[in-house]
């Protein structure tokens, strides 16, 4: 276990929860925001983008809410080429990033995205040393940066053609959480 805080916990992946990122990862309600609706993941998608990670310092999650597996979450240290494209260069600063998804849709627009997120954010700040916690939604998706604001994080860098997304780069929010 990572943490938990209430009726929400956050757990290490592990292998027997391929077939459930699987499952998710083929609903186009919820590629629609996460990987796109043209990238539906088979077992070997999954295998390759969320377990060889041998060199990755990702750290990838399931998401329960009240003893149900609800998403997906993970992770990481800013790597060198995001610390540099997010004009963090001259920091000595800790800084992680994020990425989440609520993989059950019968559980969006509860809350729960909320106590998520800044849960996590209390977890790296308090466990993991961290100054800084960033994301970068796509600027369309209104709904998670409305999240992300509620839980006192604020846009700060526009990055216009970031993310391929449907076949196309599109424009998101570099947004921070600043100790």
């Amino acid at each position: 276990m990572i943490y938990q805080k209430g009726a929400l916990l956050v757990r290490k992946l592990v292998d027997t929860d391929k077939e459930k990122l699987v499952k998710w990862l083929s609903d186009p309600c919820v590629l629609e925001y996460y990987e796109g609706r043209d990238q539906p993941h088979d077992m070997e998608m999954v295998t390759k983008h969320f377990y060889n990670r041998e060199n990755s310092e990702v750290t990838g999650c399931i998401i329960e809410y009240e003893g149900a597996e609800i998403g997906y979450i993970q992770f990481y240290p800013l790597e060198e080429d995001e610390i540099e494209e997010y004009g963090y260069a001259d920091t000595p600063e800790t800084i992680f990033g994020t990425d989440q998804f609520i993989g059950e849709v019968l559980y969006w627009n509860k809350g729960i995205g909320k106590q998520l997120v800044s849960s996590m954010i209390e977890f790296l700040v308090r466990e993991k040393g961290a100054d800084r916690v960033v994301m970068d939604p796509q600027s369309w998706n209104e709904r998670a940066i409305a999240c992300y604001e509620k839980c006192g994080m604020k846009k700060v860098k526009f990055l216009p053609k970031h993310e391929m997304h449907e076949g196309e780069l599109r424009d998101c929010w570099l947004m921070e959480y600043k100790k």
